[in-house]
């Protein structure tokens, strides 16, 4: 028996409602955009009064942060469960990459919102969206870190330099296990970075009709962030 059936009635009338808060949401999300999310409209829709609605959200920007963290949970759901039965780190990666678009383009609002631009007027409070948001990247950097034998770094000191750089600001985000290796840290934010701008660059029509498939073209990204996760043929 789950939890909303061993409430008590006034605790699963609650469940029930926020529960369509979350659906309406969503659909507001998709018809109207983040940045026109409109708590009147949204109650009007689930039939109450809003001054009822806000038993339950306080403001706009609240119901923003739970749909964000749903969004965060929803996709690294999906991350985990693609890549449970992949038994190799570059197994593990593609599927893990594969579930990363499925999910986007299944959700191309939800991925707006918390891979697109930022809403004007919003700020992500970190200490209640902090923990999902942490999950999806994590879940890449475990499968990096994971892989038996590294790929090649660069030897230009430049770049040496560049990474470095880059390191420093993020060998503290808790998003990331604490015994990754530098080197590990600097290849998963590449291929994180070239996932998500390939997904962007399709879902937002940046590229133009570059191509009819852009499967195939995401298949050739993927490729490209194995190799240089692992190195070519490696893991």
């Amino acid at each position: 028996m789950s939890e909303t059936e061993n409430a008590g009635p006034r605790a699963r009338n609650r469940a029930v409602v926020e529960q369509r808060l979350r659906a309406i949401g969503r659909r507001h999300l998709a018809e109207h955009g983040a940045a026109a999310l409109s708590l009147r409209a949204i109650a009007r829709d689930m039939e109450i009064a809003p001054s009822a609605l806000y038993r339950y959200v306080r403001s706009r920007d609240d119901l923003l942060t739970v749909l964000i963290v749903d969004a965060y949970d929803d996709l690294a759901d999906a991350l985990d469960a693609a890549v449970a039965s992949r038994h190799t780190p570059r197994t593990r990666f593609v599927a893990f990459a594969d579930a990363l678009r499925l999910w986007a383009v299944a959700n191309p609002s939800e991925y707006a919102l918390i891979y697109g631009s930022p809403v004007p007027g919003y700020r992500a409070p970190a200490e209640q969206t902090g923990r999902a948001g942490e999950r999806p990247l994590r879940a890449l950097a475990d499968i990096a870190a994971a892989a038996s034998a590294p790929a090649p770094d660069g030897t230009d000191p430049r770049v040496q330099t560049a990474a470095a750089d880059a390191l420093r600001l993020l060998a503290s985000d808790p998003a990331v296990p604490a015994d990754t290796s530098p080197a590990v840290l600097a290849r998963t934010i590449a291929v994180w970075n070239l996932l998500l701008g390939s997904i962007s660059s399709e879902l937002f029509e940046q590229l133009g009709p570059i191509t009819d498939d852009p499967a195939a073209v995401y298949a050739g990204v993927v490729d490209l962030g194995a190799a240089l996760l692992f190195g070519e043929g490696v893991g």
